[in-house]
């Protein structure tokens, strides 16, 4: 699967800012073998959300809340809505996934 980025630039601004994660690296999640991605039933009234949890490139598990949109069988284009670093319940669930 290949994956396509794209985000809002100001959003991007903006949540660099807030979270110290940049979209280009919240990107490398999706790299991540082990990731695990998470329908987000709660914010998904308009489009599907997703919460994808994964260790970016340099090993810190980070939360990714995106959009998938498949263009073909071997295509997605991904739109990036926010990154974080992930909270202990979150590296708990993390490590409880892949034990």
């Amino acid at each position: 699967m290949r994956y396509n980025f794209e985000w809002d630039p100001a959003k991007a601004k903006h949540n660099s800012r807030q979270h110290q994660v940049s979209f280009e690296r919240a990107t490398t999640v999706f790299s991540d073998a082990n990731q695990l991605t998470i329908f987000d039933e709660d914010h998904s009234d308009d489009e599907e959300r997703w919460l994808t949890l994964g260790l970016d490139r340099n090993g810190v598990l980070l939360v990714v809340v995106h959009t998938f949109k498949e263009i073909n069988n071997s295509d997605v284009s991904t739109r990036i809505i926010s990154a974080r670093k992930a909270t202990r319940r979150e590296i708990k669930q993390y490590e409880e996934f892949n034990p």
